[in-house]
């Protein structure tokens, strides 16, 4: 398993107030309906965001809550406000978090032989099966060292994108996911990665028109069409994260899964992976 580490939130120098008031116009919810949610008053509201009123480190984490705020800019408010982080930032192999460590591990193991992987808040790979490693055969080395990124991986004019059969409808769908995530996290770092990712040049449609002669398969959902030693596989994404996390390091890790789309795709994995 491949370990990246994130950076731990730095306190703001601009007061609790401004940030939680940014955090709100981004969800472009009023002062009366936050008041609403978090069971206190509109004007208790535009006083903590004047900085007239200091809140308590429980109407802090409150308002985060309901401002969905993710679990590393929770910190970053609490110590605007001139309290202790809450939330713990774990290295993923710190004993502390073997469970989830290996938890992880076997979930992708026994999702072979389709591909799995497991990523965190900047896209870099910290866990991959098989099905995701016999998808990269032949990417240079300069792609594969670590840490491996996903994006860069998929949309690099050296990595899988000439492979991608549907490139232009894949790439837009990974082009909008960062830029929710982006809206988000508000992370800089995600920012230049999308900016250099969204810049790669991208093959004239010929080059990756679908193949006419494939089966017809009615998709219940954008199939992500890879050619993988003369035959196309078709897969289904799907994206979980964990429930109410604790720790920023867990907060910030995704593992997707690919469904194969038809039964070919099935066929071939099982025996190519047996």
């Amino acid at each position: 398993m491949t370990i990246v580490h994130s950076g731990a939130a730095a306190p703001s120098d601009q007061g609790v107030g401004p940030l939680l008031r940014a955090w709100r116009e981004q969800r472009r919810v009023s002062q009366l309906e936050l008041a609403l949610r978090a069971d206190s008053s509109a004007r208790h509201i535009s006083f903590v965001e004047t900085g007239r009123s200091r809140p308590s480190e429980e109407m802090v984490l409150r308002l985060a809550e309901h401002l969905e705020v993710p679990v590393r800019e929770r910190n970053a408010l609490l110590l605007a406000a001139g309290y202790a982080p809450r939330f713990p930032e774990t290295p993923l192999d710190d004993p502390a978090l073997d469970a989830v460590r290996e938890g992880i591990e076997r979930l992708i193991q026994g999702y072979e032989p389709y591909p799995a992987l497991v990523f965190d808040a900047a896209y870099h790979v910290v866990a991959a099966n098989r099905g995701i490693m016999m998808l990269l055969d032949g990417i240079p080395d300069s792609l594969l060292r670590p840490p491996l990124n996903t994006m860069r991986l998929t949309l690099h004019p050296q990595g899988l994108a000439p492979r991608i059969r549907n490139l232009r409808e894949w790439r837009g769908h990974l082009l909008e996911q960062m830029r929710r995530q982006i809206a988000l996290r508000r992370s800089e770092q995600l920012r230049e990665l999308y900016d250099e990712v969204a810049a790669y040049p991208v093959p004239d449609p010929e080059e990756t028109d679908d193949d006419p002669s494939a089966e017809s398969v009615p998709y219940f959902a954008l199939p992500m069409r890879i050619e993988h030693e003369g035959r196309t596989l078709s897969f289904i994404s799907s994206t979980s994260t964990f429930n109410t996390p604790m720790d920023v390091t867990v907060s910030e890790l995704a593992i997707e899964t690919f469904l194969p789309a038809d039964p070919a795709t099935v066929k071939y994995l099982h025996a190519l992976l047996p």
